[in-house]
C-alpha cells in the first residue's frame, strides 16, 4: 500500500508527497533529471555551475536575503548535482513549510544570473575544483570512472575543467537553464509533517506560471576500457582503486551486487577490511561500493595504501575476488549482508530528508517510487547462488580496471 501522493500538474511537473505524522519537520527537493552525463566535453561542469547560481540571488530576493530568510526560521538550504540528476532542497519545521516553498520556488523560477555574480563564481568553483584536485581519496573514483569508460560523459567529474568554467557566460548558462529546468523534466518531492491536499495546492499555485522544458539526451551506453592508469602526484599514500562492470538501476541483480560488495568490501566484517587492516595492517581504509546508474553500474574497490604496499594490497583483493568467483560466499556471510543492507535502507528512513530523497530520485530516475517492502523482499530472495553468478558475470574471472594516484612511475606496477 502506497504511503505516499502522486500527482501530475497541468504543466507537467510530478509531485510526490508522504505525510509523516510523528515529526515536526518537513523536507521539499526540486529535483531537476540533468547532470554531468547530459553535457559535453566544451560544457563539462555546467549543471553543477548552474545550481551554484541558485543561490546568488533572484529578481526577489538578495543571495544574502536568501539566506537570512531560512536562518531566521532555522531551515537547511543547500543542493547537489550528479551525474544524473541536480537537486535543490530545503529542510523546515512544518510551521514554516510555506516559507521553504517560496524561497526555494523563487530561487528555481527566478534565478539573477547576474554576468557579474557569473564571474565572481567562476573563481569559487575554480578553487573548489582545486580543492578535489587536493582530495585524492575523493578524486580516485572520477578517476576510475573516467578509465573504466574512456570518453563517455559518465566518466567525466561533475564540477567540470578549468577551461570549460572559464567559458561560462549567461547566454550559455540561460540556455541550459530554459532548456532543462522546466517542468517536463522535474519532480517536486516533499516528505515530512504536512497534509497532502494542501501541500499539492500550494506546490501548484508556486509553479503554475511556468511550463515547457525538454528531457536532456543521456548519451548512450558507456563502454568498458579495461587498462591500468596512474596519476603521478606527490601524495604520502598511493590511492588505488579497482573497478569491474555493475548493472543499471532496476536490473534484477542490482540488489545482489550490492550484497556482494558488502560481503567483499562494505563493512568492518568484509573480506578486504578484515584481510588488508585487521589481520595484516596494510590500510586504514579499505572499502568496496556500487554505482548504478539509469543504464550502466560499477563495482568499485578502494585502499589507501604506502607505496611499498601497493603490489602486496593488489595481491590481496585480486585473491580475494578470484576467491568470490571460484567460491562463491558463505551461508552466514550472506545473511549477515542482507541484515546489514535492510538496516542501513530501514534506519536512513528516521529522516524527513532521506525519505524525501527516496521520493524524488525513485520517481525521476525509475518513474515509480520503490516501497521498502519490495526492496526487502528482493533483498531476502537473493541466494548464494545468485551471488556467484553475479560475481561470475561482472568481476570477469579478476580482470579489472585498476588505476591509481600517487608517488608512482609506471603503470607496470599495477600488473
Amino acid at each position: 500500500m502506497n504511503t505516499y501522493l502522486k500527482e501530475t500538474l497541468p504543466n507537467g511537473m510530478r509531485v510526490v508527497i508522504e505525510p509523516i505524522d510523528h515529526v515536526r519537520s518537513v523536507s521539499l527537493g526540486l529535483w531537476y533529471g540533468v547532470g554531468s552525463r547530459h553535457e559535453d566535453a566544451d560544457t563539462g561542469g555546467l549543471s553543477h555551475f548552474l545550481e551554484h547560481m541558485f543561490f546568488k540571488g533572484t529578481f526577489r530576493r538578495s543571495a544574502r536575503e536568501i539566506a537570512e530568510t531560512m536562518d531566521r526560521v532555522g531551515g537547511q538550504l543547500n543542493a547537489v548535482t550528479t551525474k544524473e540528476y541536480t537537486c535543490i532542497y530545503t529542510r523546515v519545521l512544518d510551521e514554516h513549510f510555506a516559507l521553504g516553498l517560496d524561497v526555494i520556488a523563487d530561487m528555481a523560477l527566478n534565478p539573477r544570473l547576474d554576468p557579474t555574480d557569473i564571474d565572481r563564481e567562476k573563481g569559487i568553483v575554480l578553487e573548489e575544483i582545486k580543492l578535489y584536485e587536493d582530495t585524492p581519496d575523493e578524486l580516485i573514483h572520477d578517476f576510475l570512472a573516467q578509465t573504466m569508460w574512456d570518453g563517455h560523459a559518465l566518466g567525466r567529474s561533475v564540477l567540470g575543467t578549468v577551461a570549460a568554467v572559464r567559458s561560462f557566460d549567461r547566454a550559455r548558462l540561460v540556455d541550459f537553464y530554459e532548456a532543462y529546468y522546466r517542468p517536463v523534466n522535474m519532480v517536486v518531492a516533499v516528505a515530512g509533517h504536512v497534509e497532502p491536499a494542501g501541500v499539492l495546492e500550494q506546490i501548484g499555485e508556486a509553479f503554475s506560471g511556468v511550463s515547457g522544458g525538454r528531457i536532456p539526451p543521456g548519451g548512450g551506453m558507456p563502454g568498458r576500457a579495461r587498462r591500468r592508469q596512474v596519476r603521478r602526484k606527490d601524495t604520502e599514500q598511493v590511492h588505488l582503486a579497482l573497478g569491474a562492470p555493475g548493472v543499471p538501476l532496476e536490473h534484477p541483480d542490482m540488489y545482489t551486487l550490492q550484497l556482494l560488495s558488502m560481503i567483499l568490501g562494505g563493512g568492518t566484517s568484509s573480506r578486504l577490511f578484515q584481510e588488508i587492516r585487521e589481520e595484516r595492517g596494510l590500510a586504514y581504509a579499505v572499502f568496496s561500493y556500487v554505482s548504478c546508474h539509469r543504464d550502466a553500474g560499477l563495482l568499485g574497490i578502494y585502499a589507501g595504501v604506502s607505496p611499498e604496499q601497493t603490489r602486496p594490497v593488489l595481491e590481496i583483493v585480486r585473491g580475494e575476488v578470484g576467491s568470490l568467483v571460484e567460491r562463491g560466499v558463505r551461508d552466514e556471510e550472506l545473511e549477515r549482508a542482507k541484515d546489514q543492507v535492510k538496516a542501513g535502507i530501514v534506519l536512513a528512513l528516521e529522516s524527513t530528508s532521506n525519505r524525501m530523497s527516496r521520493l524524488g530520485r525513485g520517481e525521476l530516475l525509475l518513474g515509480r517510487v520503490v516501497e521498502v517492502d519490495e526492496v526487502t523482499a528482493r533483498i531476502d530472495a537473493v541466494t548464494g547462488a545468485d551471488v556467484l553468478r553475479v560475481a561470475r558475470e561482472c568481476l570477469d574471472g579478476g580482470d579489472l580496471t585498476t588505476c591509481a594516484i600517487g608517488p608512482l612511475d609506471s603503470e607496470l606496477i599495477l600488473d
